[in-house]
């Protein structure tokens, strides 16, 4: 029995811009990932207006926030607040998104903010972003991850949903980040969904 082929999505920040969603659509796009907040104080109406578009062209589409040391609770407050008055908590919408990159982002954030989120936005299913090396040597999610936590890795090795890296509750693949994606002038990074899990695995 052969796998199915993954299904694709495309991560943005406020530096992308999409000039056109529905040939994005058109080209077998399903999920989106916004970064809109970072930190304890920063939102962007760039990433707000690209989150909006990708909902208005039926595409499941979710908030992300890039974290940053410290103040875990003010954090995951400030991405609640903006998730939720963008409609990003809405069923069919991707899982909030934690992109955990900084360096002295560890397991006990993580955690912490995992509950926090949940608590606040009335929700249960989340993503944890990182790349390879954080996944290999500096995070270790047997410590928080659950059944409706799915882990999200970064390795641009061009082999949709192939990482070369296991766990069992890795579901998303960042396979590149290259100007191939019709609807949007320059490079974005572009994901595939992990076999044995399916779309559904990564929405509200």
């Amino acid at each position: 029995m052969t796998e199915p082929e993954s299904e694709l999505g495309i991560s943005l920040s406020h530096r992308e811009r999409v000039a056109d969603w529905q040939a994005v659509r058109a080209a077998q796009t399903r999920f989106v990932s916004v970064t809109i907040s970072e930190n304890v104080n920063w939102t962007s109406s760039a990433s707000e207006h690209s989150l909006l578009g990708a909902q208005e062209a039926g595409l499941h589409v979710g908030g992300r926030h890039y974290a940053r040391p410290g103040a875990v609770h003010d954090q995951a407050e400030l991405f609640v607040r903006t998730a939720s008055r963008l409609g990003a908590f809405s069923p069919g919408s991707l899982a909030p998104t934690l992109e955990v990159a900084a360096p002295s982002v560890d397991d006990r954030f993580i955690k912490a903010w995992i509950k926090h989120v949940r608590h606040a936005a009335r929700i249960e299913r989340v993503l944890i972003y990182a790349d390879h090396d954080c996944w290999a040597h500096r995070l270790h999610p047997d410590r928080w991850a659950d059944s409706e936590v799915v882990l999200w890795l970064a390795r641009h090795n061009g082999i949709p949903g192939r990482p070369g890296w296991f766990h069992s509750r890795l579901g998303v693949h960042q396979h590149a980040f290259a100007p191939d994606v019709p609807g949007i002038d320059g490079p974005v990074e572009q994901n595939a969904v992990v076999y044995p899990f399916t779309l559904g695995d990564l929405l509200l």
